[in-house]
């Protein structure tokens, strides 16, 4: 990668880094960013030790993860549909997500279980939405739009349905991961490794999105083998939008609003805005989280309550500008 890519994502990373110690030292009993840094290097009090390194730095790496995974998928799938509209959960892919991972926890199921059935659910939403969009003639802004708030909706009946009939004493647990939340988030790393190793697969594929950013009969034209690029986008969509559903709940417009923001500073280089995704999209919702924490402490607000006040307006814009 070119230096002058390289400096834009260094400056993201400086970000990213600086909004963790941020949310790490944030809460009840306040660390003072030295104080942190000093854990980090397995120095500190026992106190610290505890609070940084086992309750604050994994919830802050879990939603690093997700935040990171809803932007790349976000990315991915406006490239595909040309579209600066798309997004997981507009579109009803984290409404599929969590009817697979609802319906697996409803059976008494866990672990690898729930997120494979979370990944069937995205991937099901994935091929209703782009078929049903397609048609027997091709994409278009309005059809697409129209067709995923549907499917969402659909998904959104289901859901209803799910809780109706489940036992009461899973209804409180189950509608506060629905909302969004990362403070029940397992272990980070299958994350955040699945985000880095996607990013790394995506980048040699840099000149070809960029191609078919332009259009698949362009990009045909110019040697790219569409079919196979439009698959691999699809499978990677829905793989980074159910590892994500499953670590957190359904967390809306993270995959709306960070690619678009970008795109407006960094232009629309994918080699660049991929990366870039993962980077500004786990730092959004590391201060997403940090703010839910924060606004009405003690108690704690859930981390897609943030999200959605930021990206309906952003929504509501951009389907403004798209008359």
């Amino acid at each position: 990668m070119s230096r002058p890519l390289l400096k834009p994502l260094l400056i993201l990373a400086l970000a990213s880094l600086a909004a963790m110690v941020l949310s790490v030292g944030t809460g009840s009993v306040s660390v003072a960013p030295g104080q942190v840094l000093a854990v980090l290097l397995g120095e500190g009090s026992n106190l610290e030790q505890t609070l940084v390194l086992e309750l604050r730095l994994p919830r802050t790496l879990s939603a690093f993860a997700t935040g990171g995974l809803l932007a790349v998928a976000g990315a991915l799938m406006q490239v595909l549909l040309r579209n600066p509209l798309a997004d997981p959960y507009v579109l009803g892919l984290s409404g599929g997500a969590a009817v697979g991972a609802l319906l697996a926890m409803l059976a008494g199921l866990g672990g690898l279980i729930v997120s494979g059935s979370a990944f069937a659910g995205a991937l099901l939403a994935t091929l209703m939405v782009f078929g049903l969009a397609h048609g027997t003639g091709s994409w278009t802004p309005s059809r697409l739009l129209l067709t995923g708030v549907v499917v969402a909706a659909g998904w959104g009946a289901v859901i209803t349905l799910m809780l109706a009939i489940s036992p009461a004493q899973r209804l409180p647990g189950m509608l506060y991961w629905l909302m969004g939340d990362v403070s029940y988030a397992r272990s980070p790393w299958p994350a955040l490794g699945l985000l880095f190793l996607v990013c790394l697969l995506v980048l040699p594929l840099g000149r070809s999105l960029n191609v078919l950013a332009r259009g698949p009969m362009q990009a045909a034209a110019l040697g790219v083998a569409v079919r196979p690029l439009e698959w691999t986008i699809y499978i990677l969509a829905s793989l980074l939008t159910a590892t994500a559903v499953t670590m957190a709940g359904s967390i809306g417009f993270v995959g709306l609003v960070v690619p678009h923001m970008l795109r407006l500073v960094l232009g629309n280089d994918q080699r660049l805005i991929l990366p870039a995704c993962a980077l500004a999209g786990g730092t959004l919702l590391v201060l997403a989280d940090t703010l839910a924490r924060i606004v009405i402490a003690p108690e704690q607000l859930p981390v897609g309550v943030i999200t959605a006040l930021l990206g309906v307006p952003t929504f509501l814009y951009l389907l403004y500008r798209s008359r």
